[in-house]
């Protein structure tokens, strides 16, 4: 790593260096840059709607009036919501391989259950426990 300035411009530059090559190294592993990215934000509709994601933003006191900042948001959300239902999805299937299922077949229809959200939700450090029910 090292900083380097330019005669023509007065900000620094970061150049990263490899050991065995002197030019600067863009990380290969990203397909698409990041300038290219936000440009496509623009164009992108997130399942989870900008006036929903600018409500809870302008709740815990931020305000943003550019529309790619809530598209980003909106798409990290939509990104961790269907970690999660991942995840109860494998809790699910690994608790219903353990029990003998009486229901065999391609008709088995899954449901979300708190038995199975509630390790998922733990594994991102959130703590829910089955409310009481009262007959």
């Amino acid at each position: 790593f090292k900083m380097a300035s330019s005669a023509e411009d007065s900000k620094p530059q970061f150049l990263f260096q490899n050991s065995q090559e002197s030019q600067p190294t863009q990380d290969k592993a990203s397909g698409v840059p990041l300038s290219d990215f936000v440009l496509q934000l623009e164009d992108y509709a997130p399942t989870i709607p900008d006036s929903v994601t600018g409500y809870y933003l302008n709740r815990v006191g931020l305000d943003s009036s550019d529309p790619r900042i809530l598209r980003l948001i909106s798409l990290a959300a939509q990104k961790f919501i269907s970690d999660i239902a991942n995840d109860a999805l494998q809790h699910s299937k690994m608790r219903a391989s353990g029990q003998s299922s009486k229901k065999q077949g391609k008709d088995k229809k899954m449901t979300l259950q708190m038995e199975d959200l509630s390790p998922a939700l733990s594994e991102y450090g959130i703590n829910i426990k089955k409310p009481i029910y009262f007959v």
